[in-house]
């Protein structure tokens, strides 16, 4: 799941793996840092997902999936978009800009969340 909050400097994304997917730990790999699979840990939260933050500039979208280790990768189910890849599968794409972040604060609120 994939949350948007607009700031000064650019768009905090909330990267969320749920717990289903059985992941002992987690990175986030993509656009945004060269496919890295460890600059980008996702930490545990209290209730057992793996959630991630990145500040990422607005106005573009970026391919992404979670690398899971040993060789294993799994995409954002909740994603705005998916592009295949060269290795015959398909990246999960986010829409960083103020239309999906205006979106994902409304939503926050509605649950009674967020602001």
């Amino acid at each position: 799941m994939i949350e948007r909050e607009p700031r000064g400097d650019g768009v905090t994304v909330t990267f969320r793996l749920p717990t289903d997917a059985h992941a002992d730990e987690a990175w986030i790999a993509g656009d945004f840092n060269n496919w890295s699979t460890t600059s980008h840990p996702l930490e545990r939260t209290p209730e057992g997902d793996l959630v991630c933050r990145i500040v990422l500039e607005p106005g573009r979208s970026y391919r992404f999936r979670y690398y899971l280790g040993n060789g294993r990768w799994e995409n954002d189910w909740h994603a705005d978009a998916y592009v295949d890849n060269e290795f015959g599968g398909a990246d999960s794409v986010v829409v960083v800009d103020g239309t999906y972040a205006a979106a994902d604060a409304r939503a926050r609120d509605s649950r009674g969340n967020g602001r």
